[in-house]
């Protein structure tokens, strides 16, 4: 079980709106839909970002496998 930082960082100001909206409907919404809202935020965090694909996928709560671009 991975940890996931996004419950903190739906609150966090200093994240993107975009993100934090997106991290909200992930958890506010189905649960079948979550993760791919889940990769729609780590895609906005992953653009807005200096961060790496690995990186953004982990904080948002995603296993490691995938690509961001």
């Amino acid at each position: 079980m991975s940890l996931s930082m996004a419950p903190i960082l739906m609150y966090d100001e200093q994240v993107p709106g975009e993100v934090r909206d997106a991290i909200r409907s992930a958890y506010e919404g189905p649960l079948h839909l979550r993760s791919a809202k889940l990769e729609s935020a780590a895609r906005i965090l992953y653009r807005e970002t200096g961060l790496g694909c690995g990186d953004v996928r982990e904080l948002v709560g995603l296993p490691d496998e995938g690509d961001l671009r």
